[in-house]
Formats: C-alpha cells, structure tokens, sequence
C-alpha cells in the first residue's frame, strides 16, 4: 500500500514544524548565551582594551548558528543546522585587533638535570 503525494506532503511538513519547534527552544538558548558573551566582551575589552580572541571566534560562530536556524525557520534552506550539519567556522575578524598574552618565558638554568 503505498502514500499519496499529498499525504506524504502533510508528514513531512508536520516532521518540519516539529524540527522548527526544536530549533526555536535552540534559539532561545543561543540567543541569550550570544547576550551573555555581548556582555562579558564588553568588559574584557574595558579591562584588558581589546576584545578577547577566542570570544570573538566563539561569538562570530554561534551568530552564523543563529542565522542558520533563521534560514531554516524561514523555509529558505531544507538543510538543519547544527548537529545536522558542521558548525559554523568563524570568519576573519574585521574589527579591532585580539588582545593576546605572549607566551611566558621559560626559566633559564644553569644546572644539569638531576637523575
């Protein structure tokens, strides 16, 4: 016994709304862990006065995951977003310059190792 077309549509767009419902409490999520890592750059940059490499790559990313789940949502892609697809790699900054820590120096001894 095989499905209509018309029947297999309406179980595919139920299956759609049920993925779209997931991705909204994702969104959710995302949305505020994105405000959260808004709020703790701003202050890294106010105490160290440059923005944190790894937060910026972090929050570059998840802002594509974001757009993702909007693509989708949207009907715009068929694709679902993360863990259905790869997660977004950070693009190249545009803005300011990372604040970065230089390595630290290793002790200099004059001393053979001990067995």
């Amino acid at each position: 016994m095989s499905e209509s077309p018309k029947q297999m549509q309406h179980e595919s767009i139920i299956l759609r709304v049920l993925w779209m419902l997931l991705f909204l409490l994702v969104w959710q999520v995302a949305q505020t862990l994105l405000g959260l890592l808004v709020l703790v750059q701003l202050i890294y940059r106010l105490v160290y006065g440059a923005p944190n490499a790894g937060l910026m790559n972090f929050g570059d990313s998840l802002s594509q995951y974001l757009a993702q789940i909007g693509r989708f949502g949207s009907f715009h892609t068929e694709q679902k977003p993360w863990p259905f697809a790869d997660w977004p790699a950070a693009r190249p900054a545009e803005g300011e310059a990372a604040h970065s820590v230089p390595p630290a120096p290793h002790p200099v001894r004059d001393e053979e190792p001990k067995l």
